[in-house]
């Protein structure tokens, strides 16, 4: 069976995922590598999520060093599993996103696919989210087809949920079309506040965050954004919910404990992703999460407890890790590709219709 090798780097920017699978009657994680992101080029790509100085040049630099580290990476996992370049077919390349904002008809991902193919001596499939955009979609998410491949095998309706730094929902119901959508901030604010805070990257388990006592009224204002009042098909990022968003809130507010502030916000993550689920698909028998949120103790507790008569589960109660979900879909991707068989769902996107995704570079 053909290998391919999927390279995710998402909005939280911790690190690149890279992700080898077997490519047969469905895809199969044969190993994975993870490798962090440096402060410096994490720093710069967050820089580059907004309008600044010389930004043309600045990104093709981030991206060359954002190539380099993609590159190594893979070589590493090859020379680890005793491969070589010629033993995989392609590399599906998401490439790191600095701005997403389908409504103005643009998505933009950097990470130099013509880079990476030289550099490793595979051939490189990217840039999937521009001709759904083309077509009229959101460009996102693109993961809904790729979960349909996987979990899409039992009578009841199932959920896959995504928390990254954003959050998406794919909804897989017999015998319906796959839907899918972002349901909001996933780890992303989350993230940040603690980063503000604490000057810790992330909040381990949701500790910080169970310390803290909800706010009520805080909640009740940031779910008062008209994104969770709209529906699917939807998809959303760092431009509308970051940093400057919550503290615009918070503003309004008496001051607050810091770690009540962290409660509130994965409340909101929470909330945002239940009123998404019961609104989109009440029924839903069994909710697989995958993403670092899936290692998040609080988070998971409160979505058990919103959704009393759901199954709430990591992907890997289905035999597949939930760090690795991601990477292996662009991995997926690049196969979907280069058999010429379209991966977009506009069921999912809006897009017109289906379309065969992504960009080659051959080695």
């Amino acid at each position: 069976m053909p290998r391919y090798v999927g390279v995710m780097s998402g909005t939280s920017l911790d690190g690149l995922d890279i992700a080898l699978i077997d490519q047969g009657n469905r895809p199969t994680l044969l190993a994975h590598h993870y490798l962090p992101m440096p402060a410096a080029l994490r720093a710069e790509l967050l820089s580059l999520c907004a309008s600044g100085p010389d930004e043309l040049a600045r990104a093709a630099i981030a991206e060359q060093h954002w190539v380099t580290l993609a590159a190594a990476g893979i070589a590493t996992l090859l020379a680890r599993e005793g491969l070589l370049a010629s033993d995989i077919r392609a590399i599906g390349s998401h490439g790191q996103t600095v701005r997403h904002e389908p409504a103005r008809g643009f998505t933009v991902q950097i990470g130099n696919p013509a880079l990476l193919a030289e550099l490793t001596g595979i051939s490189v499939v990217a840039d999937f989210r521009r001709r759904d955009v083309a077509a009229g979609g959101q460009g996102a998410p693109l993961v809904p087809a790729f979960h349909e491949s996987l979990f899409d095998d039992h009578e009841q309706p199932c959920a896959v949920l995504n928390v990254g730094g954003f959050s998406n929902l794919s909804l897989l119901t017999p015998g319906q079309a796959v839907r899918g959508f972002d349901c909001g901030p996933g780890n992303v604010l989350l993230d940040a506040w603690i980063q503000q805070q604490r000057g810790e990257s992330f909040d381990r388990d949701g500790a910080w965050a169970a310390s803290g006592i909800l706010h009520k009224e805080l909640l009740q204002r940031l779910l008062s954004d008209p994104y969770f009042r709209t529906q699917g098909p939807k998809s959303t990022g760092r431009e509308l919910f970051n940093l400057p968003w919550l503290q615009q809130h918070l503003h309004s507010l008496p001051p607050l404990a810091a770690a009540d502030v962290q409660r509130s916000l994965l409340e909101l993550t929470a909330r945002s992703i239940v009123e998404s689920l019961q609104q989109a698909q009440s029924d839903t028998a069994e909710l697989l999460v995958c993403g670092g949120g899936a290692h998040n103790a609080a988070l998971m507790q409160r979505l058990g407890e919103l959704l009393p008569n759901c199954q709430v589960a990591s992907t890997a109660s289905r035999g597949v890790p939930p760090d690795w979900v991601e990477a292996m879909a662009f991995a997926w991707l690049a196969h979907c590709c280069l058999e010429h068989i379209p991966a977009n769902r506009p069921s999912v996107s809006g897009a017109k219709g289906p379309r065969v995704l992504g960009a080659i570079y051959p080695a």
